[in-house]
């Protein structure tokens, strides 16, 4: 596929790095000459310097011959008249735009094609907001997944020594919840080497390991483990951008929200916007600042300024005044993998964790959801199956029948996914209804036409082997 990518900032080098492993042909486009060409010699990318909102600058990258623009300035503004140019210009099939404003983004007709021709907008923001809601959900984990319009969770934890995991083989998982709860090992993760688990697997202390379940059954799962903590209640922020007012909002009807800001006029403007949040001008690094506001006492402290070492020095800051678990913005990965772990529970990059859903859409063939893992090491995917069993590789067959590379598993399948399932308490009163039925993956499972097969990939590599598998043909009979 030929694809320019319009900005060369975090969210699109991340892009670049993830479809040019794919084979794609990439020209990324910006104005920081500089930037481009450290990416350039780490990718195989061409580069293009100037405004990608121009015709000019778009002609000369190639948008005569591109199939898809991904526009990822820090404008909203260039971002659109970019699609608008592709789209009218040069006839471009498919655009994707990076969009800050809720006025473009709560307004589908402004992006229609008679617009701004807008084929799918991505939010990084709002991908972090919600993504920082499920961590609150679940304090113990690493990262936390849904599938199928979150008919199925993944959650990474931390195997710890002494827990009722560690020190036990895979199998173990069955012996001690009860019956009526299924839940899969997916994957384990062993410092940077990945464990392809079976039944006779070890889980080890400090294993990264990823459970998946029915979201019914998740929080059951983790409790049956041992993994229960107590539940978010305090929350202090530190920064008061885009992100930072994103997620206050967000959680200060259900959660006591305190907000750092240091820009005085910011925070003024954000104290008249938030009405349930209090607002205090300051910096998370201001340790008396911290222990006024009783630092010990917060459940959970979140770093998300633009400035990813005072993140870094904030939330160690919290860390050790006592603060119980703490997620701080660093985009860099090599800051991440450093520090994690350590004072910071979790560190978050905004790029990493919204590409997901910019992957499901550029992707050929049937993906409708693809998460990021380990910063970008691997994948979790969603691939609907499709055709019978004469052309496909995976309908119709046991899953130990399916030739999969090794390093992909098969962890669960949503079937009927738009037909009601009732999954609490059955009576009037209190039954819960949900869509599609949940099967954990068995060896002697049988992937029917139509199921929502997760696929986890332990390496990118294999990702597009795991896609190919579910590609219909022919030939296959």
């Amino acid at each position: 596929m030929n694809i320019l990518i319009l900005g060369a900032g975090q969210v699109g080098a991340s892009v670049a790095e993830a479809l040019a492993s794919e084979r794609n042909d990439i020209t990324l486009v910006d104005q920081d000459g500089a930037r481009l060409a450290q990416l350039q010699a780490r990718l195989d990318v061409r580069t293009v310097t100037g405004n990608a909102a121009t015709p000019s600058v778009l002609r000369e990258a190639g948008a005569d011959n591109a199939d898809l623009v991904i526009a990822v300035t820090q404008s909203d503004q260039a971002n659109l008249v970019a699609c608008k140019l592709a789209q009218h210009r040069f006839n471009v099939p498919t655009r994707i735009a990076r969009l800050r404003s809720r006025d473009f983004l709560e307004d589908p007709e402004l992006l229609s094609k008679a617009n701004f021709a807008v084929d799918f907008a991505l939010c990084p923001e709002q991908v972090i907001t919600d993504y920082i809601q499920r961590l609150i959900q679940f304090p113990e984990a690493l990262q936390v997944l849904g599938f199928a319009g979150e008919r199925v969770s993944m959650v990474a934890v931390r195997a710890h020594g002494g827990g009722v995991m560690a020190g036990k083989p895979v199998s173990y998982l069955r012996e001690v919840l009860p019956p009526e709860l299924d839940a899969r090992v997916a994957a384990i993760f062993r410092g940077d080497r990945p464990v392809v688990p079976d039944g006779d697997t070890l889980i080890e202390p400090g294993d990264e390991v990823f459970l998946l379940a029915a979201a019914e059954h998740i929080r059951p799962v983790l409790n049956g483990l041992g993994r229960m903590t107590e539940p978010v209640r305090w929350i202090m922020i530190a920064g008061g951008g885009n992100i930072g007012a994103r997620v206050a909002r967000k959680l200060e009807r259900r959660y006591e929200v305190k907000l750092i800001e240091g820009r005085a006029e910011r925070a003024e403007q954000l104290a008249a916007e938030l009405g349930h949040t209090l607002v205090l001008h300051g910096t998370g690094t201001d340790e008396d600042l911290l222990e006024q506001e009783n630092i010990a006492q917060m459940d959970l402290f979140v770093a998300l300024t633009n400035d990813e070492e005072d993140n870094i020095m904030a939330g160690s800051l919290a860390k050790r005044l006592g603060c119980k678990r703490v997620v701080a913005l660093i985009n860099r990965r090599a800051y991440a993998e450093m520090i994690e772990g350590g004072p910071i529970d979790i560190g978050l990059s905004p790029a990493q964790v919204s590409i997901g859903s910019l992957l499901a859409y550029v992707r050929h063939g049937d993906v409708a959801e693809v998460h990021s893992l380990r910063r970008g090491a691997a994948e979790a995917l969603e691939i609907v199956a499709h055709g019978d069993v004469r052309t496909s590789r995976v309908v119709g067959r046991r899953i130990d029948e399916i030739g999969w590379p090794r390093g992909v598993t098969v962890a669960a399948i949503v079937r009927r996914i738009g037909e009601p399932v009732v999954v609490g308490p059955s009576d009037d009163w209190t039954s819960v209804t949900r869509y599609g039925e949940v099967i954990i993956a068995h060896h002697d499972t049988v992937i029917e036409p139509d199921d929502h097969v997760i696929v986890f990939c332990t390496a990118k590599r294999l990702v597009k082997k795991a896609e190919r598998l579910f590609q219909v043909g022919l030939h296959f009979m």
